[in-house]
């Protein structure tokens, strides 16, 4: 009030002249909506086809990316993630980029999750925490989307107030849009995208670079349908394939659900998996409801025993007189544990949006992936050809030392000894300059050798980026390659299963009937279980293989049947056609692809797998070996009609240590003991006994002492024995221990229940061995999640000490070598 009185008392200015504009108001407002419109359209609602990205969750992983919030480093609030992003890049409120901040962090609304979250994330019942409670960083995936954005590999834009630049599109080393999927509601238009597994985009966005003219059906081959983060059923795959011909389809999702015993007495249904985007308190609250209402009948009880160890788990008790399987068709047809997902493919390609189909999609993608790549390998050709041209300058000016120096000396200035520089040496500005800049400690003759040897090296390097650059076969040969390497590191087993409207299930590119080839069976030091073809690589055979190290390998077909040895002396018989398959390729496939050993056998508490042996009764038979030092070959003579048996009588307080398919007699059994002394003998000096038999004296330990490996090692192969020492009063996994390598072959044969040599010297604050194995070299250690562990690289004396290691070792493996011939078998060592 005060303002409009001082307006209307006060005269106006003599040199004010006042403007009115007179304008149509519909006018107006078309004209301001359409630019609400294209600002909701293309600012904030619509992915780019290219990365898969909103503005916002582009900005959100960029500024992450910039604040060095990287996986190997630690969580930061998220609320300082929101205001860095809100600030810089994004000022339409907190809320928008936390909301975007969290989607990207939930495992069940991602299939790859971009941002690695600490705390409440939410479920898909429940709202998250407040951004001051949660942390966040980059996920490992999400730095494939920013990898390389520093070498020129896309453009960058001023941001809204041309203080800070930001990037238009992110590199996506994976097809990021097809994988994860979006959703988004613009104005008169909207996308709702599923999300796919990564290993079978990422197989047709190769198979398109191969053929550029590969139709829709050659493409569904390696992407039949949706691949739901959260598992489930697809029914009915018409829809799907009209998505992915007009980028608008349908399709069904409906819970995994299966019928088992709840009660002595009653039978229920046991809900493992829910439709994408329904969470179970959502289902209870729907079942409920119709109970209630007398809507639906047959249903005694519900339960949600849903918790983070086991995951979804809804327990829905039959009453009596009621077919289980009648109820879940109700179910199915009155409740969300079947819902329909409506695919409509809206992007924005050229900064236009469009339907695209599932062609079109690895069109786009695979051309910016290229453009992305040619980007790179320009600016690091460059990049090395100025280094060269420095290297070439500071050459010249080692070759003649002494004269550089005189004429440094002999000028007046800077500028002027530049310039004489340039005129005796015949050298350009930029290497005039790099000389004088040249600390005098560089110019010697050591320096010289480092020069020409970078010098070679960028010759080289440079020859191989023009190599690239100039031909489009070898272009597209690396993004090929890279995107295989993608898929070998992050790919996962495909979680939903897809149901033809008849219920016959559908797979991507597999056979109907599987052959009954050899194969072999692999068992891995993290508990996974995968077979591979007879003439396969093994996985641990490259340098590039980043997974744990194979704890047993038996030979079989596909549709025979192995024993799974546990440390109770138990074999549990396990069809090899169950087990997952690796497949074949160039370079050894990774037993990432492989399944928990615990989804094929039951183990009670107190009870671990040591490994797998042949039900073939013309193989050589089992070798055990246990903690009290029993050592026992097994007579190949088991049950047909039991799947579990006993194949030793094991002691009170004794358990089975390690489990062997003997190759031949002659090999060696060994056992390593706790107190740091090893045996070896030859499998001949065993007598083979029956399954009930308890076995017989192996190695004789000395008070306190237990055996801590069993094996069989080939005696004519160069071989090796790690040890590892620690404490054996410090926490199991809490200490690295010094590690020690000595050749096989400076132990000598003993006979059998002898006791052993020593093979390693205890240091000060070492009283036990935590971890040894004997097999062929060279030896590979892997940490408790599968990653490799260096070892000491020079052989020590066989009873000497051993040296500290870096990390702490979970598993050690060896060499493997391929499947032999009849005349001369070469079967991998069993570990």
């Amino acid at each position: 009030m005060f303002d409009m009185a001082r307006r209307t008392t006060s005269p106006p200015p003599e040199d004010f002249e006042e403007r009115i504009v007179d304008i149509d108001v519909s006018a107006e407002m078309r004209t301001s909506f359409l630019e609400y419109a294209y600002s909701v359209i293309y600012q904030r609602a619509l992915p780019d086809a290219r990365d898969g990205l909103k503005p916002v969750q582009r900005r959100i992983l960029y500024s992450m990316n910039e604040m060095g919030l990287r996986p190997d480093r630690g969580h930061v609030k998220s609320s300082r993630v929101v205001g860095d992003v809100m600030g810089k890049l994004h000022p339409h409120g907190d809320s928008a980029i936390y909301d975007a901040l969290v989607r990207m962090a939930q495992p069940f609304s991602m299939r790859l999750p971009l941002v690695d979250g600490h705390g409440n994330f939410g479920s898909p019942d429940d709202l998250p925490a407040a951004m001051r409670y949660t942390e966040a960083r980059l996920s490992a995936a999400a730095m494939l989307m920013v990898q390389s954005i520093d070498e020129e590999t896309v453009d960058f834009k001023p941001n809204y107030d041309g203080q800070e630049t930001e990037p238009t599109v992110l590199p996506s080393a994976f097809p990021n849009l097809l994988v994860n999927g979006s959703t988004g509601i613009a104005v008169g238009m909207a996308t709702n995208m599923a999300p796919h597994n990564l290993g079978e985009v990422i197989a047709a966005a190769r198979h398109l670079i191969r053929k550029p003219d590969a139709t829709l059906e050659d493409l569904m081959r390696f992407v039949p349908g949706p691949d739901l983060p959260t598992g489930g059923s697809v029914i009915g795959l018409a829809g799907i394939r009209d998505a992915y011909e007009t980028g608008r389809g349908t399709f069904r999702m409906r819970a995994k659900a299966t019928v088992d015993n709840v009660t002595p007495r009653r039978k229920g249904l046991i809900v493992t998996e829910l439709p994408y985007n329904v969470g179970p308190e959502r289902v209870i609250t729907k079942i409920k409801e119709l109970v209630n209402a007398k809507k639906l009948s047959g249903i005694a009880d519900l339960k949600d025993l849903t918790d983070r160890h086991k995951g979804l788990r809804l327990v829905i008790e039959i009453k009596n007189g009621f077919i289980p399987e009648a109820v879940l068709e109700e179910l199915y047809r009155l409740t969300p544990m079947e819902e329909t997902f409506g695919i409509n493919n809206v992007a924005l390609v050229d900064g236009q949006p469009r339907t695209l189909g599932l062609r079109e999609l690895l069109r786009v993608y695979v051309d910016h992936r290229i453009d992305v790549v040619r980007r790179r390998s320009q600016h690091r050709r460059r990049k090395r050809e100025e280094r060269l041209h420095l290297v070439d300058g500071l050459i010249v000016a080692l070759l003649n030392i002494d004269e550089v120096i005189q004429v440094i000396r002999s000028s007046d200035d800077s500028a002027a000894a530049r310039g004489r520089l340039m005129e005796i040496f015949e050298l350009t500005e930029i290497q005039a300059n790099y000389i004088l800049d040249t600390p005098l400690r560089r110019l010697t003759r050591y320096d010289k050798l480092e020069l020409d040897k970078e010098k070679e090296t960028l010759t080289r390097e440079i020859a191989e980026l023009t190599a690239i650059l100039s031909s489009e076969d070898k272009l597209n040969k690396v993004v090929s390659d890279e995107l295989a390497e993608v898929a070998k590191t992050y790919g996962t087993p495909r979680r939903t299963v897809l149901l033809e409207s008849s219920g016959v299930s559908k797979t991507a590119a597999v056979p109907l009937e599987v052959a009954d080839d050899p194969c072999l069976v692999l068992l891995s030091s993290t508990g996974l279980l995968a077979r591979t073809g007879d003439a396969d690589p093994l996985p641990g055979d490259g340098e590039r293989t980043v997974h744990d190290v194979l704890v047993s390998v038996v030979r079989s077909t596909v549709r025979g049947e192995i024993g799974v040895v546990t440390s109770h002396g138990r074999m549990i018989r396990v069809s090899v056609v169950d087990l997952p398959a690796l497949p074949p390729s160039a370079n050894p496939p990774s037993l990432a692809g492989g399944h928990p050993v615990a989804e094929y056998v039951a183990l009670n508490p107190d009870e671990v797998v040591v490994g797998l042996g042949s039900l073939d009764p013309a193989s050589p038979g089992l070798a055990l070996g246990t903690a009290q030092g029993v050592v026992k070959r097994v007579v190949p003579e088991y049950p047909g009609n039991r799947d579990e048996f006993e194949v030793i009588g094991l002691r009170d307080g004794d358990t089975v240590v390690g489990a062997v398919e003997l190759i031949a007699e002659e090999h060696d059994l060994v056992f390593i003991t706790s107190d740091a002394q090893m045996l070896r003998y030859p499998a001949s000096q065993v007598r083979p006994q029956g399954r009930p038999a308890g076995g017989m004296a192996g190695i004789r330990l000395e008070p306190g002492a237990r055996v801590i490996w069993f094996g069989s090692v080939d005696p004519a192969r160069e071989s090796r024995v790690i040890t590892i020492a620690g404490s054996s009063t410090a926490l199991p996994g809490t200490q690295v221990g010094g590690g020690k390598i000595a050749d096989y072959a400076e132990f000598p044969p003993k006979g059998r229940a002898t006791g052993g040599v020593r093979a390693q010297r205890f240091l000060k604050g070492e009283d036990t061995l935590l971890l040894a194995w004997a097999g062929p070299a060279p030896a590979k250690a892997v940490s408790a999640v599968g990653k490799p562990v260096p070892l000491p690289s020079d052989l020590g004396r066989r009873d000497g000490s051993g040296v500290r290691l870096t990390h702490t070792v979970a598993a050690i493996g060896g060499a493997l070598s391929g499947p032999g011939t009849d005349e001369a078998p070469e079967e991998p060592p069993l570990f």
